[in-house]
């Protein structure tokens, strides 16, 4: 009898990692597809803002939204103004990362190649980029953003 127990709690030891592993697919599948959702929104965000859509940048980003540049720091209103001033001719993401420090929040990095002038001045190049996304009443919204000249 004490031999089949022991048997019994080693064949339980041994099988239970794999029986847990086979759980873990679905939760990598529900976190991909999270990543790809805030990946897809932040794209969403440049689309708008290369195009011109103020409304729909608006509806990408939190009333107290914040962003931070070189030259200072931008409320959602200031971003929308400067939209205007900006001419966003493309842009590319590479290096693309999300972490979820939280279930409604989401923090991505990323770099960004761009060709772009800014009141009149090229901006064009390769910044090293973040943005936290955060979940309010059911919808992600971003809440801040940074960029900074890759060296």
């Amino acid at each position: 009898m004490k031999k089949q127990f022991i048997l019994f709690v080693i064949a339980i030891l041994t099988t239970s990692p794999i029986c847990l592993a086979q759980a873990s697919p679905s939760k990598a599948g529900k976190s991909a597809a999270k990543e790809t959702e805030i990946i897809d929104l932040e794209k969403s965000a440049w689309e708008a803002y290369k195009s011109k859509q103020a409304d729909a940048y608006k509806k990408l980003l939190a009333t107290d939204y914040c962003s931070v540049y070189a030259e200072g720091i931008k409320t959602l209103d200031r971003e929308v103004a400067d939209m205007e001033k900006t001419d966003l001719r493309d842009y590319s993401f590479a290096d693309t990362k999300v972490v979820f420090p939280s279930a409604d929040v989401a923090v991505m990095t990323y770099k960004v190649t761009m060709q772009e002038t800014s009141a009149g001045q090229d901006a064009s190049g390769t910044y090293n980029s973040a943005s936290v996304w955060n979940k309010r009443g059911g919808k992600w919204l971003g809440v801040f953003h940074t960029e900074t000249k890759a060296q």
